[in-house]
């Protein structure tokens, strides 16, 4: 009888400790307390991962941005030759330019035979107008074309500035520029204009920008609207201090120039003295100088003496040009 008992009383605490395990807590709300605080920080971890992941994704579009703008300055591809007829300026077609260095370089060869020169000095004389003179001129309309885009660029830059401030869109700021700026930033706007009309967007449209006018301070400003294009931000601000800086670096490019200039007078003289020296010389002796043009061993003398004056001055040129 008392085994039984002590069966019977241990029976019920068995059943009435595994009710106190397992349903308990859904009578006196322990368990959906926990659920609750489950959900909440659930909740929380989620929001966290999704703000992570709008980071991760904008933080992946610049870095995609700035990866095809590097790409494209630094690409290896050859330019094309209507490319650096805009970059320099020019108007003219492609064909029409080559055909006017082959006309110069058939006058150069003509003049060379004519003054009764070498074999050798014919081909070379046509080599130099067809080939060198033309490179020359179009490297020296793209600098100073560039030079000219620089000069006015701060302004420019400054009217977005101020469009911006005042509550105007960027694309009306860069319509203002195209109708207002001069040469060359005037055009060269009305070429990001035109382009949005055909449905380029206006980041590409300043991508193509750098690729005519392939400037330092031109790709900063693509990178700038390309980056607030994806994810937004100060553009404005971004752009006061890009007009800063170029207006500091004009100073900077002014006072080097300044400071340089006695080197260059000094280059330039001691460059010209040799032609100055002969063209004295044969003013007063033309039979003494007419040697040097009528034998071979003055031919040589000739050749000689250009080749060494060419070292030279290619020496004196990279002393006093900086790159700045």
């Amino acid at each position: 009888m008392l085994q039984t008992a002590l069966v019977s009383i241990l029976v019920a605490m068995s059943i009435g400790g595994l009710f106190q395990v397992f349903l308990a807590p859904y009578f006196n709300g322990e368990k959906k307390t926990e659920e609750r605080r489950g959900n909440l920080t659930r909740g929380k971890k989620v929001s966290k991962s999704k703000a992570q992941t709008d980071q991760d994704k904008r933080r992946k579009q610049i870095e995609e941005s700035l990866k095809r703008l590097e790409e494209k300055k630094n690409g290896k591809q050859k330019i094309p030759f209507s490319l650096r007829l805009q970059r320099a300026g020019m108007t003219t077609s492609p064909a029409m330019f080559m055909v006017f260095s082959a006309l110069v370089g058939l006058l150069m060869a003509a003049i060379a035979f004519f003054m009764a020169m070498p074999l050798w000095a014919i081909p070379a004389a046509f080599f130099v107008g067809a080939v060198g003179l033309p490179r020359w001129f179009l490297n020296f309309r793209k600098k100073r074309r560039e030079a000219k885009f620089l000069k006015e660029f701060p302004s420019s830059i400054d009217i977005v500035v101020r469009g911006m401030k005042a509550g105007l869109p960027l694309n009306d700021c860069i319509r203002m520029i195209a109708r207002e700026a001069p040469e060359p930033i005037g055009p060269e706007f009305r070429e990001i204009i035109e382009a949005q009309k055909l449905g380029v967007a206006l980041d590409e449209g300043l991508v193509r920008l750098y690729e005519r006018v392939p400037l330092p301070e031109v790709n900063f400003l693509a990178i700038v609207v390309a980056i607030q294009a994806k994810s937004g931000g100060n553009l404005s601000e971004a752009l006061g201090n890009l007009s800063n800086v170029l207006r500091e670096r004009k100073k900077m490019k002014d006072k080097i120039k300044a400071v340089s200039q006695e080197a260059k007078s000094s280059a330039a003289i001691i460059a010209s003295l040799p032609f100055l020296v002969m063209g004295g010389i044969y003013a007063m002796n033309p039979d003494y100088m007419t040697l040097l043009f009528t034998e071979t061993a003055g031919n040589y003398m000739l050749a000689g003496g250009a080749f060494w004056m060419l070292c030279g001055v290619l020496v004196m040129r990279q002393m006093i040009n900086f790159d700045f």
